[in-house]
C-alpha cells in the first residue's frame, strides 16, 4: 500500500501531537494535588492507574502511527 504525501504528513503530525498531549497529561497526572490520582496517604488510586494505562496506550499507538507516517514521507519524497 502506498500512502499519499499528504496522508503521510498527517499521520506523522498525529504521532507527534499524541506524544506532546499525553506527555503533558502524564506529567500533570503525576503532580495531581486534587486527590483524584493519589489518596491521602500518597498511594495511587484507581483513577491514576486507569489514566496511566490510557497514556501508555496512547504513547504506543501514537508512536506506531507516527512511524507509519514517517515511512510514508520517506518513501514519497515528492514536492
Amino acid at each position: 500500500m502506498k500512502l499519499s504525501r499528504r496522508v503521510s504528513w498527517f499521520l506523522l503530525a498525529f504521532g507527534v501531537w499524541s506524544w506532546v498531549i499525553w506527555v503533558t497529561f502524564a506529567k500533570n497526572l503525576w503532580k495531581d494535588g486534587s486527590g483524584l490520582a493519589f489518596d491521602d496517604a500518597g498511594n495511587p488510586t484507581a483513577y491514576f492507574w486507569v489514566h496511566l494505562a490510557l497514556a501508555v496506550t496512547s504513547f504506543i499507538l501514537g508512536t506506531a502511527v507516527g512511524v507509519i507516517g514517517l515511512r510514508g514521507v520517506r518513501a514519497n519524497p515528492g514536492k
